[in-house]
């Protein structure tokens, strides 16, 4: 049976990451709480507004009201990479060679490790950013679709026009394909690997509530989401991805939301996290569920897996954290 260690923190806490195997908690205040033989507790920024774990390094990237990019270390420490006073930032992303991405308005930035800047703009406030897997190549989600740039060359930037407000962005590993949550209550998808003139949409809809989390599995052959009284799960191993085929629908339960979804790190098992502050985990071979956490006091906001998959830390807006041990 798995266990709960609990932590309980004050207030909203908006992310529960994993920096090998150091849990990791950021709350809105801005504090970022580890739990390294016993709690630390390390001060970010005043009002914090994102926190993703770096995807290409072991470091986190957080965003706040202040204006700061921080990147944060397995040991805690918070480091400024860029500030833009008077600004929110709400949009990070982390690219190769420590390349940081950020926002606000209708510009994003990247910073590059030898401390260059470029900046990017587009007609629309940038709503989400993300690095593609290879190459300095970054997506920014606007009204109306996804423009891609090129950081390192002088390429000419190609749009993906989708009428809607796009809000979040991602690639899939293998990056062949690209897809944005959507203001309404819909994913859109583009195959980006096509031959100029294919059908290169996904229209992937029928969620009952936005969606707000996203995970690919170890290998992209799934992508899951929340949005619905069960994670949705779309197929992507063939080369036209979910087109023509119905997704998976994982964990569920009557009438109660999925407020995240995370992926283990090496198998295809599913980390899914209810409004109520249930967690279940689910296989995807053939949808077999184990009860990891009992219902809290509220939604579940975060939640990340170890180096190893052996612990599954997660956050909570109202404060009731933890970490799951599954090898229990």
């Amino acid at each position: 049976m798995p266990t709960v260690a609990p932590l309980d923190l004050e207030g909203h806490v908006v992310a529960a990451h994993f920096l090998g195997d150091v849990p990791f908690f950021a709350t809105a205040a801005g504090t970022i709480h580890r739990l390294d033989g016993g709690e630390k507790v390390a001060e970010a920024h005043q009002g914090l507004l994102t926190c993703i774990r770096d995807p290409f390094s072991t470091t986190l990237l957080t965003g706040g009201e202040d204006g700061k990019v921080c990147r944060i270390a397995g040991d805690g420490t918070a480091t400024v990479v860029a500030e833009a006073p008077r600004k929110w930032i709400s949009v990070v992303a982390g690219g190769p060679q420590n390349a940081v991405a950020y926002a606000h308005g209708k510009s994003s930035f990247v910073k590059q490790n030898d401390g260059t800047l470029k900046e990017f703009t587009e007609e629309r406030s940038v709503e989400a950013l993300a690095f593609a897997t290879k190459g300095l190549r970054i997506a920014a989600a606007r009204y109306n679709g996804v423009t891609l740039h090129w950081v390192a060359t002088s390429g000419d930037p190609v749009d993906l026009e989708w009428k809607g407000a796009h809000t979040g962005v991602t690639f899939s590993p293998d990056g062949r394909f690209l897809v944005t949550t959507m203001q309404e209550n819909a994913l859109h998808g583009w195959k980006l690997d096509g031959k100029p003139g294919e059908n290169r949409h996904m229209r992937m809809t029928g969620y009952p509530a936005k969606v707000k989390s996203l995970s690919w599995s170890p290998k992209g052959k799934w992508l899951a989401s929340s949005g619905a009284p069960a994670a949705i799960v779309w197929p992507f191993s063939s080369k036209d991805g979910p087109m023509g085929k119905a997704p998976l629908e994982l964990g569920t339960r009557a009438n109660i939301m999925v407020t995240q979804v995370a992926f283990h790190p090496a198998e295809e098992v599913l980390a899914i996290g209810f409004v109520d502050g249930m967690i279940l985990g689910v296989r995807i071979a053939d949808s077999k569920e184990a009860l990891l956490r009992r219902p809290g006091k509220g939604a579940i906001t975060g939640m990340g897996w170890s180096a190893n998959g052996k612990l599954l830390a997660f956050s909570s807006e109202a404060g009731d954290c933890g970490v799951i041990d599954i090898s229990a």
